[in-house]
C-alpha cells in the first residue's frame, strides 16, 4: 500500500522550517513539516492542518513544487510526498507548539545549514531555493 503525505516550505526571513518527529530523539533525520493525508480534504486542506497539529502555526498554502517517494523495502513502506511553498499568515507568530505531541525539534535554517543536516528527500535544499522549476525526486529508501 503507499500513503500520501503533504509538507509545506514554509520560508521566513529567507530561513525554511524543518522538523524532526522520531520518538526519544533517536533519529538525526529532518524534514519539513505535514503529515499524512485524510481523505474527503484536499491536498492543501491536509497540509494547513497538519502543520497546525505539529507547530501550532497557520499557513496559507501555495504552489506544489517538490513531489517524491520514498520507501523502506524491510517494512514494505512505501510514501509519496507532495511538498508545497507556503506562507505564515501570522508572521509576526513564530512561537512554535506541538499540540498533537508528535514533533520533538523544530528548527528555521538557512540553505547553507540545511546542507550540514541529514535531510529527506535529499535534493530538498536545491528545490525549495532553485529555478522555481517543479521537480520529481525518484524513489529512495527512507533509512540508510
Amino acid at each position: 500500500m503507499i500513503r500520501l503525505a503533504v509538507r509545506a516550505a514554509i520560508i521566513h526571513r529567507d530561513r525554511v522550517l524543518v522538523v524532526n518527529a522520531y520518538p526519544g530523539q533517536q533519529s538525526d533525520l529532518w524534514c519539513l513539516p505535514g503529515g499524512g493525508v485524510e481523505p474527503q480534504a484536499s491536498l492543501p486542506d491536509n497540509l494547513a492542518r497538519e502543520v497546525l497539529e505539529e507547530t501550532g502555526l497557520s499557513i496559507a498554502v501555495g504552489d506544489p513544487f517538490l513531489v517524491n517517494e520514498f520507501h523502506d523495502p524491510s517494512r514494505r513502506f512505501h510514501q509519496v510526498e507532495v511538498h508545497f511553498r507556503a506562507t505564515l499568515t501570522r508572521p509576526d507568530v513564530l512561537t512554535l507548539t506541538d499540540p498533537e505531541g508528535v514533533v520533538n525539534r523544530a528548527r528555521w535554517v538557512t540553505r547553507a545549514e540545511l546542507t550540514t543536516l541529514r535531510h529527506k528527500p535529499d535534493m530538498l535544499g536545491d528545490a525549495i531555493w532553485g529555478d522555481g522549476t517543479a521537480r520529481y525526486d525518484p524513489l529512495e529508501r527512507i533509512v540508510g
